[in-house]
C-alpha cells in the first residue's frame, strides 16, 4: 500500500484541481453580466426614472444571420415623461439602423399622477391611430414635448397637431374620448400590470425586460444584438 501512496496522492490532487476549475468556470458563467433584468420580466417600481448611461457587457455584433430574422422591442412609455423624451430619438435611430430586423411595439403607460397631461397625450396618439397616423402623432408628441407638457389643457394643441399631420380634426377630437381609444389604453395597462411594469421608460426585448441602468441607446443595441445571436443559434445560423 505504501508503494502506491504517492500515486494515490497525485490522483486525488489532480481531481481536486479539476473540480476547482469547473466550479470557478461555472461561477464566472453565473456572474456574467447581462443587459436583462431577469430570465422573465420583473417588476419595475421607478416611475419617471432618469435614463442612465451605463452599458451592459459587450456582445459580439451579429453577422451572417438568417434572412428574415427579427426581434421584438416593446416599449412602455409616457409622452410627458422626460426620460422617455430623451430616449425617443435613440429609439428612432435604432429603428433606422436595424430596419426589418427589429419590430417595435409601443405601449401606453401614462403616469397620470405625476404627469398631468400624459393621459390626454396617449389618447391623442391613439386617436391618430384610427386615421392611420399613429407614428406621426407619436413622433410629434415627443418632439414637441416641451411645448405642451405644462399647458393647463393641451387638447387644442393636439387638435392643431392633427390638422398639421393631415388628419380630420373634428373626427380626431371625437375619437380622443371614444371607446376604441379607451379600449386600447386599457389593453396596454392590462399588459403592463401582467408584466409588473410600473415605470417609464421600460424596454422589453423578446419579452425580456432591460435593466434600468442600461435602458439607453447603447444598452438597447447590445440587448438586440444578444437576442439576434440567440435566435440565430436556434435557427441554425452561424453568428
Amino acid at each position: 500500500m505504501k508503494k502506491y501512496l504517492p500515486l494515490i496522492i497525485i490522483v486525488v490532487v489532480g481531481v481536486a484541481a479539476i473540480g476547482g476549475s469547473l466550479l470557478a468556470f461555472r461561477s464566472r458563467q453565473s456572474n456574467t453580466p447581462t443587459p436583462f433584468a431577469s430570465q422573465s420580466p420583473s417588476p419595475n417600481s421607478l416611475p419617471g426614472r432618469a435614463t442612465p448611461t451605463a452599458a451592459p457587457v459587450a456582445i459580439p455584433k451579429p453577422t451572417n444571420l438568417p434572412a428574415g430574422l427579427a426581434v421584438t422591442v416593446e416599449e412602455f412609455g409616457d409622452y410627458q415623461c422626460p426620460p422617455c423624451g430623451l430616449l425617443y430619438p435613440e429609439l428612432k435611430r435604432i429603428e433606422q439602423e436595424y430596419g426589418d430586423r427589429v419590430h417595435f411595439v409601443f405601449r401606453n403607460l401614462p403616469l397620470a399622477k405625476i404627469h398631468k397631461n400624459a393621459l390626454l397625450a396617449a389618447q391623442a396618439a391613439e386617436a391618430a391611430r384610427i386615421q392611420d397616423r399613429f407614428v406621426q402623432m407619436h413622433d410629434r408628441l415627443y418632439e414637441r414635448q416641451n411645448e405642451w407638457k405644462d399647458e393647463g389643457n393641451p387638447r387644442a394643441t393636439f387638435i392643431r397637431y392633427a390638422g398639421e399631420l393631415g388628419l380630420d380634426p373634428e373626427r380626431f377630437d371625437r375619437d380622443i374620448d371614444g371607446s376604441a381609444v379607451h379600449q386600447r389604453l386599457s389593453e396596454d395597462q392590462t399588459r403592463a400590470d401582467g408584466l409588473g411594469v410600473q415605470g417609464t421608460p421600460t424596454i422589453l426585448i423578446e419579452g425580456r425586460e432591460m435593466k434600468p441602468e442600461v435602458t439607453n441607446g447603447e444598452g438597447i443595441r447590445k440587448g438586440i444584438d444578444l437576442m439576434l445571436v440567440k435566435k440565430a443559434g436556434g435557427q441554425g445560423g452561424k453568428p
